[in-house]
């Protein structure tokens, strides 16, 4: 099969690895689109320690099943589309077994840790694996992992109705962050230097938005969310923040990295400073919310690419400049006469 190889960091290629076998309880899928997220960034440039390369990333993503594993559910058929949670915690430690499976010293990411779905075909346990309706494209499906992670750091906030967030970034985790505050009732002010992702932000349910967080006039916000992984960005939001309020850092900063705070938020004014990357329980109720269109993706996505294009699908990723870049191994197949810019914004 044909796959996107890391070889080493910054040693990246398409080229030919084995096609995949299902081990026990285990299926493999055909991918049918999968989606470029920050991770795969700092995969690619070696900032993250718990990859073992060569690697094929890839772990937002969906697809078709082709072959069973012995021992694989019954549920499941080939045929079934489908699209993965890609945690593969031990299930025995005793973080798994309080349910609190990122707390798990052994567990592994599918595309992180082993293989995955930069390919034609991934193989990857069946219990990870959720339905499809049929209703639901290949597109929105690769995006429940994301809008997976939104839904459970605004679960574990506990954001009510009425409150104010403060959300910087209007890339696509914000975007999703925005949606999913916006269906508990949270008035959100999202802050983007792009006037076109105001907009779209704006469509998509923002209270207000701005161009700085020195637009909001001082404002204080019950939470405040960065979503840039900018130091400069982080600070700015942790100043915004009521005296008990809420710093929610989600996005993924380089390991050079560093943020200064002010002591007085943190002892004066009792606010607290949290990061959420997880998914934890919330893939499922994601699943649902996109496929009811209580979640929107399309408007997210911006560039569909043939997977020998992987290399420009990490250049837009790491630019900032889109929303979402998502690679179809078939893309020629699906759609001989499609645009690689979708073009998405507002559809």
């Amino acid at each position: 099969m044909r796959a996107a190889i890391i070889s080493w960091p910054g040693v990246i290629g398409v080229g030919e690895a084995p096609d995949p076998e299902p081990g026990l309880g285990q299926v493999v899928v055909r991918v049918r689109a999968c989606g470029v997220c920050g991770l795969d960034v700092l995969i690619a440039d070696g900032e993250l320690a718990s990859v073992s390369y060569p690697i094929v990333p890839g772990h937002e993503f969906s697809g078709e099943i082709v072959a069973l594993g012995p021992g694989a559910p019954g549920k499941w058929r080939v045929g079934d589309r489908v699209t993965v949670d890609p945690i593969l915690p031990c299930g025995q430690c005793a973080a798994c077994c309080s349910d609190y499976m990122m707390e798990c010293e052994q567990r592994g990411a599918i595309g992180e840790t082993v293989n995955g779905a930069f390919a034609e075909y991934v193989a990857v346990p069946a219990a990870n694996c959720y339905r499809m309706p049929d209703s639901m494209t290949w597109e929105q499906a690769a995006m429940v992992e994301p809008a997976s992670r939104a839904l459970r750091a605004v679960r574990r906030f506990g954001v009510v109705a009425g409150q104010r967030a403060l959300v910087v970034g209007a890339n696509t985790t914000g975007l999703l962050l925005l949606q999913v505050q916006r269906l508990s009732g949270v008035k959100v002010t999202l802050v983007d230097r792009d006037p076109g992702l105001l907009d779209l932000a704006m469509d998509l349910g923002a209270f207000a938005v701005a161009t700085d967080i020195a637009q909001v006039g001082g404002e204080k916000f019950d939470v405040a969310i960065d979503c840039t992984g900018d130091p400069e960005a982080m600070e700015g939001a942790f100043d915004a923040v009521h005296a008990d309020g809420r710093l929610l850092v989600f996005g993924t900063p380089h390991a050079s990295g560093r943020i200064q705070l002010s002591r007085v938020p943190f002892y004066d004014l009792q606010a607290e400073l949290n990061r959420s990357m997880a998914v934890l329980n919330s893939f499922g109720v994601a699943l649902e919310l996109i496929a009811s269109g209580s979640i929107r993706t399309d408007p997210l996505l911006t560039h569909a690419l043939p997977l020998a294009s992987f290399d420009e699908a990490l250049k837009l990723t790491r630019s900032g400049a889109e929303s979402k870049v998502q690679v179809l191994p078939d893309f020629e197949a699906l759609d001989p006469e499609r645009s690689t810019e979708l073009g998405g914004r507002g559809q």
